[in-house]
């Protein structure tokens, strides 16, 4: 489903039906797999009803695996959409919600999967990605409404867009190559839609967005990684390897500690990680002990400062606690009402951050001195 405004007030409403009849018993296609029918109207009831008397079939929207706003929409609130979702026993909390940079009725046209014949199956896939390259996270409807509700934290959503490059960009740089959000990556192929990044709210507002790296650090807290890429400068400048890519497994879940102190909440994050160098060339010398421990100071120093930077961003420019770090401080106070009168939604903009890593490197995977 994807929702966009409307002229006149009214809502635009986008439905993606599967097309079972394009698919043969062998699992090969016809023709498109999707069909998409799209109506306006004052209301989520009111639209549904329409596509109900225009296919000549219920819709049922326990069947639902997607959900999609535009960025439009998302800006002026979608408070009163996501509580008539959820007030439907038919949705599923487990439903994903995108924010997309486009119309949402575009980002559902450009996503007929390539790997799958089913577009259903690759809805249920491709939010498991996150838990090996951290660029986005598994939120869902059910998620959505507890944040927007909650006391403590704020909503995340998937950030969707349509990719218009006929072809990955020659000038883009190694280093910045996780510093990519939606519709704006070095990746071509048949399949225009992107799930890269993630949008932020304040209360039920889009009010900023989240790139590959800065998902990646949200995640890290989230404790919702398997693993992830990081890219360093090479440290040995005479080497012919410029950059290096290194594989960074976490080893335990990251702790939060928050104090308040004088009305200002302090957040402590710790995180241990085992990091693999995956860049190896024949003249590499990963091995050396000397090598290993300049390249774990910059491993170390590098997320770090990306981890600081996301805390600063989020806190500073985007006001908004994702990550429901006032569930940590709730220990600082007394009673609930005290932790009410705080504030914490409008206070965690003061908050000041202690990020303290251990990345333990280690020379690669299968390649060893003789």
């Amino acid at each position: 489903m994807g929702i966009d405004v409307g002229t006149n007030d009214n809502l635009k409403i986008t439905f993606q039906f599967v097309n079972s009849s394009a698919v043969s018993e062998t699992g090969s296609t016809e023709s498109s797999n999707t069909i998409q029918n799209s109506v306006e109207a004052h209301s989520l009831s009111k639209a549904i009803n329409l596509i109900n008397s225009y296919t000549g079939k219920q819709v049922n929207l326990s069947h639902c695996k997607l959900i999609v706003f535009s960025e439009k929409i998302a800006t002026n609130g979608i408070s009163e959409e996501i509580l008539t979702l959820i007030n439907n026993v038919q949705i599923r909390p487990s439903s994903n919600v995108i924010i997309s940079k486009c119309e949402a009725a575009y980002y559902l046209e450009n996503s007929e999967p390539k790997l799958e014949n089913l577009v259903t199956r690759y809805y249920d896939f491709f939010p498991n990605t996150a838990v090996f390259s951290g660029y986005t996270f598994d939120s869902t409807i059910g998620d959505f409404y507890n944040n927007i509700t909650s006391n403590s934290c704020e909503p995340v959503a998937i950030l969707g867009g349509v990719n218009q490059n006929s072809s990955p960009s020659a000038n883009s740089n190694p280093l910045e190559s996780s510093d990519i959000t939606s519709g704006h990556t070095p990746i071509s192929g048949e399949r225009k839609s992107e799930n890269i990044g993630l949008a932020v709210f304040k209360n039920d507002a889009l009010v900023g967005e989240l790139n590959a790296m800065e998902s990646i650090c949200f995640s890290i807290i989230e404790n919702s990684l398997y693993s992830f890429v990081l890219t360093i400068p090479n440290p040995d400048t005479n080497n012919k390897n410029k950059y290096l890519d290194l594989n960074i497994y976490p080893d335990s879940n990251t702790k939060v500690q928050v104090k308040i102190v004088n009305g200002t909440p302090y957040i402590t994050i710790k995180s241990s990680f085992t990091a693999r160098i995956s860049t190896v060339k024949s003249d590499s010398d990963y091995l050396d002990e000397n090598s290993l421990e300049t390249i774990t100071y910059y491993v170390n120093e590098q997320l770090k400062n990306e981890m600081l930077n996301y805390l600063n961003r989020t806190s500073k420019d985007l006001k908004s606690d994702i990550n429901d770090f006032g569930r940590f401080a709730l220990s600082q106070f007394k009673t609930q009402d005290e932790f009410y009168k705080f504030d914490w939604l409008n206070n965690y903009e003061n908050s000041a951050f202690n990020v303290e890593l251990d990345i333990n490197v280690k020379s690669g995977f299968l390649l060893n001195k003789v």
